[in-house]
């Protein structure tokens, strides 16, 4: 194993949880203001996972005040406290970006009945 393999297995994070998109997930990231520091939850349904070593990413998206507002975070980020899967999904393809044309009723996503066998 050579020293760029070995600094990025030291990097990677092995407390978050499985989830693919589709899923509802609540995501706890650490905001600094100032010298403050507080925790920010992000809930909302994630469009995609990127997966990878150290530049794995996945987008959420929510809808704050009727106005869709996405979100991509790194998965090994120091900022996530703790990823929290709130609900699985049941979804056909791996990107769902055709969520962003659907409103009301229509973007809704069905429970996925299996989840206990992904966990």
């Amino acid at each position: 194993m050579n020293i760029m393999q070995q600094i990025e297995q030291e990097q990677i994070r092995t407390d978050i949880p499985r989830f693919k998109a589709g899923d509802t997930v609540k995501v706890h990231v650490r905001i600094i203001e100032g010298e403050k520091e507080r925790i920010q939850v992000f809930q909302g349904t994630v469009l995609r996972v990127k997966r990878g070593t150290t530049n794995s990413t996945f987008m959420v998206r929510k809808i704050s005040d009727g106005i869709g507002v996405e979100r991509v975070f790194p998965i090994n980020s120091p900022f996530i406290e703790r990823v929290e899967v709130v609900a699985r999904g049941k979804v056909r393809q791996g990107r769902i970006f055709y969520l962003r044309k659907l409103r009301g009723k229509a973007a809704r996503i069905k429970a996925r009945t299996d989840w206990h066998k992904t966990n």
